[in-house]
Parts: C-alpha cells; sequence; structure tokens
C-alpha cells in the first residue's frame, strides 16, 4: 500500500521549495510528499489521486495566490479529499482571512510566515494534524475498482472476469458509497456510465468490453502471427493447464486461449477437498494459480479473453481462426474447452440473469448474499461446494433438487457436510417454477413433483448448477461428436458411422485424438470424461504424449 500525502502547494517557488525540503526531513520515511506552484495542476492532480485510490492527509497551501485564493483552493479540494487536514500559509496581515476561513472551509490551522525553526514553529501543529487525521483514517483499497450497480449483469460480468483471472479489486456499490457517487460527479460521469473501472493509474473506462478490460491490465498479451506452434490448448480448465504445463516442459512451443478466465467450473469452486496432496482442500481459485503460474514459468504463452470461431486444415497444419478473424497456426491442437453449466428455461430466469440470478460464480456476488435468503439449484458437487460456500453468508440456504435427495449425484464428504450445516435444507422432488421482481430477484415459485402444490417464497439470490454442456457448437471439420455434443476419441470413434468415411490414417486414433488427425481433446469436453478434477488434470498431461507422437509423424 503506498503512503498517504502531504499535499502542498504555493506560488512563491522558493517557499514551495523551503516547506517542501522541512516536510521531507521529518515525514519522508511515513508521508510522501508532493507540491507544485499551478492551482490548475494542483486540482487535476487531486482528481488523478483520488482516482488512483490515494489517500491525502493534509493540503497545506499558501493564502495569497494570484489565481486562486488559498481558501477557495480548499474549499475545492474538499470536493476530492474531504477527510484531509488543512491548513493555511499566512503572511502575518493575512491572519483575519485565516481566522475567517477556520468557518468557510473548516480550516484546522494557520501558519505564519516564516515557520523557522521549523522543529519549535511546523513540525509540532503539522506532528498534531497528523495524529489526527490518522486516528479516523482508514485505508482506500489501492488497485482497480469497479463502481457500478450490485445487481447489474454488466457489473458482475465484469467482476466475475477480474475474480476468474485472480486480479484483486474493489467492488463500489453505487447505491450504497456516497464517496462513490461524489467521484463520478468530480470526474463527468453519471450512473449511465456504468460500470465504470478505475484503474491503478487513475484512468478509467466505461462500461468496458471484457476485451478493452484485459488489455488495460495486461492481460491479453498480442498475438505474434508469424509464429509457428507446436500445440495450441482451447480452454484454460485444468485439463488445459496440465497439458500446457506438460507441453512447455517438455520443450514444445505451447500456446493457451482462453474465452473467459483460467480455471474453469474448478476455478469457481471454493473447496476441492478430494485432490490428491491437499488434505486440507484448496479453493479452485488457489489450484488455478498455483497452475498458472507454473505453466507461465515453463514458457507457455496465455491468450485471453479470446474465442476461437473455427479449426481449419492448412499445408498439413492446423489454422486457428480468433473471433476477431486473426489466425494461429499450429501443429497440433488439445480442446479442453470444458462444459458450460445448462440453462434453466423457466419463466423469469433470463430475466434477473446477473441481477440476483447466476450461473455458478458463487464466490463472486456471495458478500452480496449477507444474512439474505438463498437457493441453489442442482445436486452435483459444484452445487454442494456453493451452497456451502453460500451458508457462510446467508441467513439460509435451500438446494433444490428434482431427485429424492443428493446421495446419487453428489460426493458423500459433501452430503456429510451440508447435513452438518444448520442454515443449508435440501429439498427434494422439486422444481421453480417461475421467477419475479422489480429490478432483481425477489421471489421464486416452487412446485412440489410429487403432490404439484406451488409455495411462494422470497429469494434474494438463486445459484443454477443444472448438467453439463459440452462448448463445441462452433468446433466443425469434420471432428465426431455423440448425440449430446462431447467430442468422441480413441477406440470410440470406430463405433461411429461416420468414422470409415472420415478417417484416412493407416493408423487407429490415438487415445485422445479426435477423429481429425493431430486435433485432440481432454476433460469434460470429451465423451466418456470422469468429470473430476484429477482424471481431466491426467487427461490434459497424458495428451501431451500423443502430441508427441503425433509430430514426430508430420515433422
Amino acid at each position: 500500500m503506498s503512503l498517504p500525502i502531504i499535499f502542498c502547494l504555493d506560488d512563491d517557488e522558493q517557499v514551495l521549495r523551503a516547506i517542501t525540503r522541512d516536510l521531507k526531513s521529518q515525514y519522508r520515511d511515513r508521508y510522501r510528499i508532493l507540491s507544485t506552484t499551478s492551482v490548475t495542476e494542483a486540482l487535476e492532480s487531486l482528481l488523478e489521486l483520488q482516482n488512483k485510490g490515494d489517500a491525502i492527509a493534509l493540503l497545506l497551501t499558501d493564502q495569497r495566490m494570484p489565481d486562486l485564493l488559498g481558501v477557495e483552493f480548499l474549499s475545492k479540494a474538499m470536493k476530492y479529499f474531504p477527510d484531509a487536514k488543512r491548513a493555511l500559509l499566512t503572511a502575518y496581515a493575512d491572519k483575519d482571512a485565516a481566522i475567517k476561513a477556520i468557518n468557510e472551509v473548516k480550516l484546522d490551522y494557520y501558519l505564519v510566515k516564516p515557520w523557522d525553526p521549523p522543529e519549535e514553529k511546523l513540525f509540532p501543529v503539522i506532528d498534531d494534524l497528523l495524529y489526527e487525521w490518522q486516528c479516523d483514517y482508514h485505508p482506500i483499497f489501492k488497485g482497480i475498482r469497479v463502481v457500478g450497480f450490485q445487481y447489474s449483469q454488466r457489473s458482475h460480468e465484469i467482476k466475475d472476469f477480474l475474480a476468474g483471472n485472480l486480479v484483486p479489486y474493489h467492488w463500489i456499490d453505487i447505491e450504497i458509497d456516497k464517496e462513490a457517487k461524489k467521484q463520478l460527479v468530480n470526474n463527468g460521469l453519471f450512473e449511465d456510465d456504468l460500470p465504470v473501472v478505475f484503474l491503478e493509474d487513475g484512468s478509467y473506462l466505461k462500461q468496458p468490453s471484457l476485451a478493452e478490460l484485459a488489455y488495460s491490465i495486461g492481460l491479453n498479451p498480442q498475438i505474434k502471427h508469424n509464429d509457428i506452434y507446436d500445440v495450441v490448448i482451447i480452454g484454460a480448465g485444468p485439463a488445459g493447464l496440465a497439458a500446457s504445463v506438460y507441453g512447455a516442459s517438455e520443450g514444445l512451443k505451447t500456446l493457451l486461449i482462453e474465452r473467459r478466465a483460467p480455471g474453469g467450473q474448478a476455478g469457481t469452486s471454493s473447496r476441492i477437498e478430494n485432490y490428491l496432496g491437499f488434505p486440507t482442500g484448496l479453493s479452485g481459485a488457489e489450484l488455478t494459480r498455483r497452475a498458472m503460474t507454473q505453466a507461465m514459468r515453463l514458457g507457455t504463452e496465455f491468450l485471453s479473453p479470446r474465442s476461437v470461431h473455427s479449426i481449419q486444415q492448412q499445408d498439413g497444419y492446423k489454422r486457428i481462426v480468433l473471433d476477431g478473424e486473426e489466425e494461429i497456426i499450429s501443429r497440433s491442437v488439445i480442446i479442453t474447452t470444458g462444459v458450460d453449466y445448462r440453462k434453466l428455461d423457466t419463466e423469469g430466469i433470463e430475466d434477473f440473469t446477473g441481477a440476483g440470478i447466476y450461473y455458478g460464480a458463487a464466490m463472486t456476488e456471495a458478500t452480496a448474499c449477507t444474512d439474505k435468503e438463498v437457493y441453489v439449484v442442482g445436486g452435483g458437487n459444484s452445487a454442494g461446494q456453493a451452497a456451502m460456500y453460500l451458508s457462510k453468508f446467508a441467513r439460509n440456504v435451500y438446494i433444490l433438487i428434482r431427485k429424492d435427495d443428493l446421495t446419487s449425484t453428489m460426493s458423500t464428504y459433501l452430503i456429510s457436510q451440508i447435513a452438518a450445516q444448520g442454515n443449508i435444507n435440501v429439498r427434494g422432488n422439486m422444481e421453480i417454477v417461475k421467477a419475479y421482481g422489480s429490478d432483481k430477484l425477489e421471489r421464486l415459485m416452487i412446485r412440489s413433483l410429487q403432490t404439484g402444490s406451488i409455495d411462494e417464497v422470497p429469494a434474494n439470490a438463486l445459484y443454477i448448477f443444472i448438467g453439463a454442456k459440452p462448448f463445441t457448437d462452433w468446433i466443425e471439420l469434420g471432428i465426431i461428436k455423440d448425440d449430446k455434443g462431447f467430442l468422441q476419441t480413441g477406440r470410440e470413434l470406430k463405433l461411429n458411422s461416420e468414422y470409415a468415411r472420415i478417417w484416412k490414417q493407416k493408423r487407429d486414433p490415438y487415445l485422445l485424438e479426435t477423429s481429425s488427425p493431430g486435433i485432440f481433446a481432454a476433460g469434460d469436453v470429451r465423451a466418456g470424461a470422469m468429470n473430476r478434477v484429477a482424471s481431466a488434470v491426467g487427461e490434459g498431461s497424458m495428451a501431451i504424449s500423443f502430441v508427441h507422437k503425433y509430430l514426430a509423424e508430420v515433422k
């Protein structure tokens, strides 16, 4: 965290040098000393410092300046830093003006020039002012700040993106934070401009796209158009991360492409307790952070957020076309795009998605659920982990499932934890009929599948974890999928009626190879996958061994 600031303004350069010199000699270890002779520059600096999240402890200004009196400057400065202590440097003849300013701008003190010796006439006064300021000072988050409406889909997308990419940020609800409203006014912004992202350098982005935001915070490197990669991995879930670690560590020129944020569904998990080697469990974010650090250290290049539009064959190479029509050339491809949660096709759900209704993302919006009524739809491990995490904040968490209980869909350790958590209730044989509210989710209508009776219940949030839909709609190139859209690989391909028409190699497909030679699939996107983090990691690392075999054939 950066040091608080003592800000000095005086149009007399000689006086300014003297006061700056004395302040630095006494306070440079605890405060930053900033100074200027220009009123215009001072006001511009205050706005920039406010946007950056810096804290000003003391504003010290000369009274008689040709552009603006010191009292008038302090009046304007209060808009930016209302809690800063305020002091005037005055000549003896200006004492009356200084005394009047005590009431007008709540002046804390005035100092008569000259202040020699500073040990007697300056430092004791400044010490008292800084001590008083420190007593009421609460450090401001120094970094990226997102200002928006809590129940806004755009705001949710930005928060979810930053959290998924492990970028620290501070969320500010414009309807609660009065200082945020002042900051909008100071920057000439309006509520229609929200969400606004204030960056560490003091600049800001109005309603940014994810690509624009990623570029601004350094997450989106430029594509190296002339490079040819040995392997391009599409999707940065556990399988993709494992493939990138093994690919880079074994000397392959490796590129990892992710359309949103690394980690996949596992990355949003609040706790993974059955992963080998972590007896106390670890969060999906921590697993993702470790894997990303490892992959980048070993030489993997990372491109995010970018979506792949198509894969095409060209002269023995794979031409990967991105969403902006840019192209990447690779000798082989591993598809690890995983699965998305299926959409709940119920009246009102789409209206409040991002405004109280969320697919996954339990950690991103959990604090907004404090002391509220929260519902979770789904009976898998992801739903159970989300319910456990949300129970730390919510008054009550209700798990709605269509089956009688959780035994056939959830791990035993999670079922036991849920049973022991007093504010989690499992309601079997239930389905949601309707969701409604004003500008956000407020109530749900729930039907019993046994009796047909319908209950109307208050609901502040709904998290949906129903089924898995593979993210494969974009894949063509004659790649064979099963009837649910999962990619078929290896021996399973021979059972498909299209296999003989498509596969023209003399050898059989490798275990994780699709019907297009040199294109592999690993993790949840693959037909027959185990749907466990450990198995996805295993398949991702195994895919690299088959990449080596394929490259040996074509090089």
